[in-house]
């Protein structure tokens, strides 16, 4: 008899699916999950799929992602879908779209930019310059940033 292990399904919460291969951890980060959440999750990485070869899904159950937290999503999984869950059912679907500004999610990679320095109330703030491959500007020193993952 073959065993094969499933992932349950949710009954009410949120389902992103097509995240990059090895990226879900970096998305639980993105929307300020950590190790210690009381939330209910399933991280399934390196998965097969017939349009990535290789993704990532991540299911939280009991919370709807809000408009922000989903483009938020963008910076590391452009090609992610959101899928929110009621009663066991896909009521919307929705891509994600990189937002034509950040801010305080990724730091600058410029040690001497002010939004680096501790003495300063500055969050940092990038300014999307190319959805492909994905690039931003810091706002304050104009340092291009191209690998968001390495900068959360």
């Amino acid at each position: 008899m073959k065993k094969e292990l499933k992932v349950v399904p949710i009954k009410n919460g949120t389902v992103i699916d097509h995240i990059a291969a090895g990226q879900a951890l970096n998305v639980l980060k993105i929307l300020g999950i950590h190790a210690r959440t009381d939330a209910a999750l399933s991280v399934v990485m390196n998965v097969r799929s017939k349009q990535m070869e290789r993704k990532d899904i991540v299911k939280v159950e009991d919370r709807e992602l809000k408009p922000d937290e989903v483009d938020k999503i963008a910076l590391i999984a452009p090609q992610a879908t959101i899928n929110i869950i009621r009663d066991s059912e896909v009521v919307a679907k929705h891509k994600v779209f990189l937002p034509e500004s950040i801010e305080g999610i990724i730091r600058c990679a410029n040690p001497n930019c002010i939004s680096n320095a501790e003495r300063e109330p500055v969050i940092s703030r990038f300014i999307t310059v190319s959805e492909n491959p994905i690039r931003f500007r810091c706002f304050y020193c104009e340092r291009m940033i191209e690998d968001v993952s390495r900068y959360l």
